[in-house]
């Protein structure tokens, strides 16, 4: 009966690793030969079996989404500062709204898709509350500097789980780190993410500031209008299209040398209607106070921070620890922490 039970056993193994090789087989057939392709990843920090269905990369984006990390984007400033109406983007519907274009741009290239979605997924985890205020905040305040995109690596490999990390593939790490600023993506997944990122958050930001009585489309630049579109859906899908047909036959990612520029000329126009626009910035210097005051109260109070973070203080160093847990804050939980430490509560009968 034994050695019934473990044919049994390897014969159900062996059919549940067969769905992941056919799907690894399935990329092979079907994807570019620029694709990355799951069945030659670089690996993980950590090696450690493979799944039986699904690949590795298909793995790295269910870790991400089941992340505590992930879930605390719903209630992470994007450009509006604890907007009060529904339809407002948080951290979180950016997030998904980059994973959507990125995996359009990645299907019509014939690149993974499951790659490319699991970096969009997680290329914000380490993102701060409120937004880029939070993030200057901290950059000033911590030892060595603070970047969102340096912090979602670090939350990946180390912050979630208590200190376990998600234990990500090393494609999924890198497109992670390298979707904003500085060295390029090796591959051309993790590149997909830094265009897609700003065909997001230019398109969405606009159509928050109109709802947010800011501006009006037709404040846009005419000019700018007629090359990129007359409307958000139209703006997204001709930059999209654009970067298909530029990337077709190009080593890298890029969008056209015209649709940049637009795209850099609407940006302009955007930091000075939106970004730095009084209206929309007048409460995130309440919001960098606030963080302050909550960062020196923990660095001279360390042993009041959650265990996870005092493990994290006695290994890195405290101002290490004091950064991670801010970063990891939500802005209702900042708003929380800053009421506990600093607002006289009413005495109860």
């Amino acid at each position: 009966m034994h050695n019934i039970a473990y044919i049994v056993y390897e014969r159900v193994k062996n059919l549940d690793n067969s769905i992941r090789l056919l799907s690894e087989e399935n990329e092979k057939r079907i994807l570019s030969q620029r694709a990355c392709l799951a069945s030659q990843s670089r690996g993980r920090l950590v090696p450690e079996e493979e799944c039986s269905i699904r690949t590795c990369f298909q793995r790295d984006r269910d870790r991400i989404i089941h992340s505590q990390s992930f879930r605390r984007l719903k209630h992470k400033t994007q450009v509006f500062l604890a907007p009060s109406g529904d339809h407002y983007r948080t951290r979180l519907t950016h997030t998904l709204e980059v994973s959507q274009i990125a995996r359009t741009i990645a299907r019509a290239l014939q690149l993974n898709e499951d790659l490319t979605e699991a970096i969009a997924l997680g290329h914000d985890l380490g993102h701060t509350p409120f937004g880029h205020a939070g993030e200057r905040a901290l950059d000033k305040l911590c030892e060595g500097g603070f970047k969102h995109y340096e912090q979602s690596v670090r939350v990946v490999d180390k912050l979630e789980k208590y200190g376990q990390g998600l234990n990500l593939t090393d494609e999924v790490r890198n497109g992670i780190l390298c979707h904003t600023k500085g060295e390029e993506a090796y591959t051309l997944e993790g590149q997909i993410i830094r265009i897609a990122d700003k065909i997001a958050y230019i398109n969405h930001d606009i159509d928050d500031a109109i709802r947010a009585d800011v501006m009006a489309e037709e404040d846009i630049p005419l000019s700018l209008r007629m090359d990129l579109g007359m409307s958000k859906s139209q703006r997204i899908n001709n930059m999209v299209i654009d970067v298909i047909n530029t990337s077709k036959n190009n080593e890298h990612i890029r969008m056209s040398d015209d649709c940049y520029s637009s795209f850099m000329d609407l940006h302009d126009f955007m930091f000075t209607a939106v970004y730095t626009n009084p209206v929309c910035k007048g409460e995130e210097s309440k919001a960098v106070d606030m963080l302050i005051k909550i960062y020196n109260y923990y660095i001279k109070h360390i042993e009041e921070l959650p265990p996870e973070f005092i493990k994290i203080a006695e290994s890195d160093g405290e101002d290490r620890a004091v950064c991670d847990y801010i970063a990891g804050m939500s802005d209702t939980y900042a708003l929380k922490v800053f009421n506990n430490l600093f607002v006289p509560m009413f005495w109860h009968d």
